[in-house]
């Protein structure tokens, strides 16, 4: 796969396939840049299991600052984080 061809980058894959994890736990339609917290469609309980989600799919560990709800607010969000933190590198 080809990092430089657009849509099979990390980031890329790692937005679709967050995407398509949040829409199949959600059942609605999810855009990347959406606000997930106030179109309601995450809980706290759901965030945690969210966190998991990221650290087993990604391979990334979660923990500190980085727990903070602005990066879960929406997929671009979580997709940032992930290449902050080594799990979706943008090259």
């Amino acid at each position: 796969m080809d990092p430089q061809t657009p849509g099979t980058r990390p980031a890329d894959l790692a937005r679709r396939s967050l995407t398509g994890f949040l829409e199949a736990s959600t059942k609605t339609t999810v855009d990347p840049a959406q606000d997930l917290f106030s179109a309601g469609l995450i809980s706290s309980l759901f965030a945690l299991q969210l966190v998991v989600h990221l650290e087993r799919e990604f391979g990334v560990t979660v923990a500190g600052d980085d727990l903070r709800l602005d990066n879960f607010r929406s997929v671009d969000a979580m997709v940032a984080l992930l290449v902050r933190l080594g799990g979706a590198s943008d090259d």
